[in-house]
């Protein structure tokens, strides 16, 4: 048995060194979508543009936000805001000055486009921060000045784990990963098998003494070993483009990965099972890997906001589980109590399609 397996997978990697250009799309592929998705997607908001209508004129600068222009009336701001010319408008009152000399109460408005409501908040965010910090630096001036000394009943002093800059880079980057791997896992593994379909070599292979079992570990263990390697380059780049450093244990990560890509290689193996030519496998094959990965898996949007049915939903995706390994390990630096769980969903996961598999290559046999 394990002789007739390692004849397929010696087949399956003599012809993918032969590929050159198939070799080439699984291993420079991964690398560029994880450079265009990882500088592209971004919720970090930079350089958020405001206008002023300082009636007061007291303003001086700002080193939060960069200054685009300031408004002298109020038919400015609905202009200024309708045309995105600017993110957000400040607006001083006309006796800011005065109060704040006279140690009285200043409000101040802030109109935010609130269009992308995402930016928004992060605007928000930033402008209730700004302004705190400027409030504790008058109060405690104010305080120098007459002798008296700051009573903070509760000093909150939060910090953040994990992600103290809070760049959602680093959020996005193991989701990146485990979409380009379901990706690549799967569109080359089911094209594989039915190039055997097309090119008419598989009816010698139904006519050989291998089993269905034999033949799809034969033809799996090549894409598994490849897509290891594959794994290690995504990794290797995300540590150079972005910063993403490994806290947790590598034979841990190794091992989820393993996991993840059985069952992602487990999918492509029913896929190519039920596809009849290239080009259907294809379709399939991005159908039930890029969009659940990039929507279902918790990639971008968090699984817990979900309707509960869409929550079931998602389970037709191992990158889902795999995400949680990777965020775990990577950013949280976690051990195995953390993600076991996951790991037995990868494994039944793959059991299921691989025995699926299996199911319709012994009936298309029969026939």
């Amino acid at each position: 048995m394990f002789n007739r397996i390692f004849a397929i997978a010696k087949k399956e990697m003599r012809q993918l060194k032969r590929d050159t250009r198939m070799l080439f799309i699984v291993f420079f592929f991964p690398v560029v979508l994880l450079a265009i998705f990882g500088y592209a997607i971004n919720f970090d908001v930079h350089h958020i543009k405001i206008a002023v209508y300082d009636q007061d004129r007291s303003l001086i600068s700002s080193e939060y936000f960069d200054l685009v222009t300031y408004i002298d009336n109020d038919d400015q701001i609905k202009k200024m805001l309708d045309e995105k010319i600017v993110q957000a408008v400040v607006v001083f009152p006309k006796d800011m000055s005065r109060r704040l000399l006279s140690k009285q109460e200043v409000k101040i408005q802030f109109l935010v486009d609130g269009v992308d409501g995402t930016s928004a908040n992060v605007i928000q965010n930033y402008v209730n921060a700004a302004t705190y910090s400027y409030s504790i630096q008058l109060t405690k001036e104010y305080l120098a000045v007459t002798g008296k000394n700051l009573y903070v009943p509760i000093d909150l002093q939060p910090r953040f784990w994990f992600n103290p800059d809070l760049q959602s880079t680093r959020f996005l980057i193991p989701g990146l990963m485990g979409m380009i791997l379901i990706i690549t896992a799967v569109i080359s593994i089911s094209l594989s098998i039915v190039r055997e379909k097309e090119r008419g070599t598989i009816e010698q292979i139904n006519v050989s003494p291998l089993s269905s079992i034999e033949f799809i570990l034969g033809k799996t263990i090549p894409y598994i070993v490849i897509s290891l390697i594959n794994a290690t380059i995504v990794l290797l780049a995300g540590y150079i483009l972005f910063d993403i450093v490994i806290k947790g244990n590598m034979l841990l990560l190794l091992l989820g990965t393993f996991a993840f890509l059985f069952a992602a290689l487990s999918l492509g193996v029913f896929i190519s099972t039920i596809a009849d030519s290239q080009q259907v496998a294809f379709q399939a094959a991005n159908v039930t890997s890029l969009l659940p990965s990039l929507i279902l898996s918790g990639f971008i949007f968090p699984i817990e906001s979900m309707p509960i049915a869409i929550q079931v939903l998602t389970n037709i995706t191992p990158a889902k589980f795999y995400i949680v390994i990777l965020r775990a390990i990577l950013l949280r630096g976690a051990g195995i109590s953390a993600f076991w769980d996951q790991l037995i969903y990868l494994g039944i996961f793959g059991l299921v399609f691989i025995a699926l598999a299996t199911l319709v290559d012994k009936k298309s046999k029969n026939k």
